[in-house]
């Protein structure tokens, strides 16, 4: 392998961006969006999926840190204008709430 080589963290990380609900409809009308919740890292759950770490997988949907966004999630978003971290792992589009009192969970 070249030593000169991104590690997959590195592509993830550079590849995540800030996202508002509009942009984000789209995805969610084609059921693609998943939510990871702010107590996990974004890029971290994104490798996991990157690498099929399947038991990790599992154990963040078993304990509700992970699902696939819903309705009720959509009419959230709509309400309050939701802005979102996200990535692409294909395809999936991962999304992390901003907290819209101070980002404390930004994306690296």
């Amino acid at each position: 392998m070249d030593k000169l080589a991104p590690c997959t963290r590195d592509l993830l990380n550079a590849q995540t961006g800030k996202l508002k609900w509009t942009e984000l409809a789209r995805h969610f009308a084609r059921g693609v969006v998943v939510c990871i919740d702010t107590s996990q890292d974004l890029v971290q759950v994104a490798e996991c999926l990157v690498h099929d770490s399947r038991e990790t997988i599992e154990q963040l949907f078993l304990q509700g840190n992970l699902h696939r966004a819903d309705d009720d999630d959509a009419i959230r978003w709509q309400e309050n204008g939701a802005e979102f971290w996200a990535v692409v792992v294909a395809p999936w589009v991962l999304v992390q709430e901003v907290d819209p009192a101070g980002d404390v969970n930004a994306a690296p």
